[in-house]
């Protein structure tokens, strides 16, 4: 069955409906800034050509189904020109409206600063941090390029579009994840260099001399420079539609734009890039353009009509697709279970236990969880930089992904953490894929930006950080994540767990695929006793050895639970009934009503935190803190945890002094 596009419809754009939708364009990025006092123009102003085309000539995609799954992806990664996409969603039909353009940037508006995904319909990742959204494009053509080979070509196949401008690619994601397309062959991939050569500070020569078109065909991709050519349709449609054709490289369209073009006063200024109009500046454009000086012009009768064509050619291609996707013989309960959850129903009916007393790293006890739940997880993608083997993420017997074997579920990242974090968000707001990427806990320092903005937008990515602890051991400090997980917790919106043992890590994976947003899993690099039944991270936290009338509670997470059963075994024989409390996952156990926190912490008992971090945030749940606030050191992974403090005897002694201090 013929694959249906919007250009099947015979309704198009008159030319001077094409200019009019420019204009309009343009006058609303200059408006909405002025009247929000806040905002950026320019590059919209510039781009305005470039987004019409896309949506009216290019792009697959219907409005009235903005989730429709074969769409193609539009990301706008210079999010600060986000005018520029709310204009082009209001004139088609997205369900913005003129009044969401004048509460631009205000107080829970639809039209916020940067786009935000889950927030505006149409708005397919959170952009604004420069960089992300070019990343994040990069992880969208691996997903649709894997689905493709494993549904078929009948029910997935687009592409993804993605505007970028200077500081996307001076920022140093864009290199990591530039150079992952390349040598994956990302033909599905197609972005546009915004060459405005502005950056906020004035002329990109200032600080900017690269050759960017050279550099991305070291990486391998196919790339045009096309000059002078922001304004014109014709010349950008052909040079698309021969990027389009380019099956085996993603592409890289470079246009020379002028921000603020057609500003009489501010063509080719840096005032232009984040400074808006005034009112005058705002007049004198318009009279230029020749379309009048009211503010947030937008004639209703052309704005019907352009909704019109749009709805008709989006209605068309979906519907066309509907038909193929009701004809089509793939696994529909595969395809609906890797388009919701990412799992099939009873997908963990045979995920592995251990039996306490058992010693089993967390990381390797994640791995056998992927591998038992494979079967049932048709959504999950998994991989890692640089460290498949080392942090549990290889799927055996998968093939890795690559351009002669597209229909990969292990990716190989390489060493370009920040770039895989970015594309997996971007894999996971594509839809249709659940990955999972692992490295070493520390590099989360090159991850954070890309772990945050998943979290700001709900993208359903599994991170695993393995070597939680100074347990790593030899390669000492600078591999030794203190203060990390105090960091992750920080995050909003963010599921943390750093499970007690294997048993723990199992209910963590269940966790995470059930969870709508990212988790982060913490896991061991070190061998740890199992304690638990692996019950305590459905609700946060949990009672792993207890007594009927403790005197004490220690309250640890990961390595350090099976440490302070130890130390309750022996805080027993002093006299002193403990229990232990498994706090795997904090926002979890917050989420709990008080009653349920009551039970397991209750405030009357006196509680000692035991974690092989920093002791920051303890004091929420703890009277006496034992931790590590300060730098590892290199030595043996279990001499560096005695010799910080990570042993019973130290909890033992600062137990007692606790108790003693309490009944003096």
């Amino acid at each position: 069955m013929k694959r249906s596009t919007i250009h099947d419809v015979p309704t198009a754009f008159t030319p001077e409906q094409d200019q009019q939708a420019i204009d309009l364009i343009r006058g609303l990025a200059m408006d909405a800034p002025l009247y929000a006092k806040s905002g950026h123009q320019g590059t919209a102003m510039a781009l305005a050509p470039l987004g019409h085309l896309l949506y009216s000539r290019i792009m697959n995609h219907d409005p009235a189904r903005p989730d429709w799954p074969d769409r193609d992806r539009f990301v706008l990664s210079n999010g600060h020109a986000s005018i520029l996409q709310y204009s082009l969603l209001y004139l088609n039909g997205y369900g913005l409206e003129l009044e969401d353009i004048k509460q631009f940037r205000q107080w829970q508006s639809n039209t916020p600063g940067h786009p935000e995904a889950e927030q505006t319909a149409g708005v397919e990742v959170t952009t604004g941090p420069l960089g992300q959204g070019f990343a994040n494009a990069v992880g969208m053509a691996l997903a649709e390029r894997e689905l493709r080979t494993r549904y078929g070509t009948d029910v997935q196949h687009h592409h993804t579009f993605v505007i970028a401008g200077d500081g996307c690619f001076m920022e140093g994601v864009s290199h990591e994840a530039g150079s992952l397309a390349g040598h994956q062959g990302l033909g599905g991939l197609i972005a546009f260099y915004d060459d405005n050569h502005i950056t906020i500070d004035g002329a990109t020569e200032l600080t900017y001399t690269d050759k960017v078109g050279e550099r991305f065909e070291a990486y391998g991709w196919h790339v045009e420079h096309l000059g002078e050519t922001a304004n014109e349709l014709d010349i950008l449609e052909a040079a698309i539609r021969r990027a389009m054709a380019v099956e085996d490289k993603p592409s890289l369209l470079i246009i020379r734009s002028h921000i603020a073009y057609p500003s009489p006063d501010l063509l080719d200024n840096h005032e232009a890039h984040g400074n808006p109009f005034t009112i005058d500046q705002v007049n004198r454009t318009k009279d230029v353009m020749g379309i009048p000086n009211e503010p947030f012009w937008a004639p209703q009768d052309f704005v019907d009509t352009y909704r019109r064509i749009s709805a008709e050619r989006g209605a068309a291609a979906s519907a066309a697709w509907d038909e193929r996707m009701a004809a089509s013989s793939i696994d529909h309960a595969s395809w609906n279970a890797a388009w919701g959850s990412g799992a099939m129903d009873g997908w963990d009916a045979t995920m592995p236990t251990w039996e306490l007393g058992e010693k089993i790293a967390t990381r390797v006890a994640i791995q056998k969880a992927f591998m038992a739940g494979l079967a049932g997880l048709p959504g999950l993608i998994s991989g890692a930089a640089d460290l498949t083997g080392n942090t549990g993420t290889l799927l055996n017997g998968e093939t890795s992904q690559s351009l002669e074997n597209p229909g990969g579920r292990q990716v190989h990242y390489g060493i370009r953490e920040h770039g895989m974090a970015s594309a997996m968000v971007g894999m996971a707001r594509h839809g249709g894929v659940l990955p999972a990427g692992g490295t070493f806990f520390v590099f989360f320092d090159y991850m954070k930006p890309s772990v945050r903005l998943a979290a700001l937008s709900k993208a359903k990515v599994l991170f695993v950080f393995t070597h939680d602890s100074v347990g790593v051991g030899e390669d000492g400090p600078t591999h030794q994540p203190i203060e990390h997980l105090a960091a992750l917790r920080a995050i909003p919106e963010l599921q943390v767990i750093r499970p007690a043992d294997a048993n723990e890590t199992v209910t963590a994976l269940k966790l995470a695929v059930a969870h709508h947003g990212p988790t982060a899993l913490v896991l061991s690099r070190q061998n740890i006793t199992v304690v638990t039944d692996g019950s305590a991270p459905i609700l946060g936290a949990g009672i792993v050895h207890g007594v009927d009338a403790p005197q004490l509670i220690l309250v640890a997470t990961g390595s350090e639970v099976s440490l302070a059963v130890d130390a309750a075994n022996v805080l027993a024989d002093a006299g002193i009934a403990t229990n232990v409390v498994s706090l795997p996952s904090w926002d979890r156990f917050a989420a709990q009503d008080a009653a349920t926190r009551e039970s397991i912490l209750p405030k009357h008992v006196p509680t000692i935190s035991i974690e092989a971090a920093t002791t920051f945030g303890w004091d929420r749940y703890a009277d006496l803190c034992i931790g590590i606030d300060r730098f590892g050191a290199s030595a043996p992974g279990a001499l560096v945890l005695d010799k910080l403090g990570m042993n019973v005897d130290n909890i033992v002694t600062q137990a007692t002094a606790l108790i003693a201090g309490g009944n003096s």
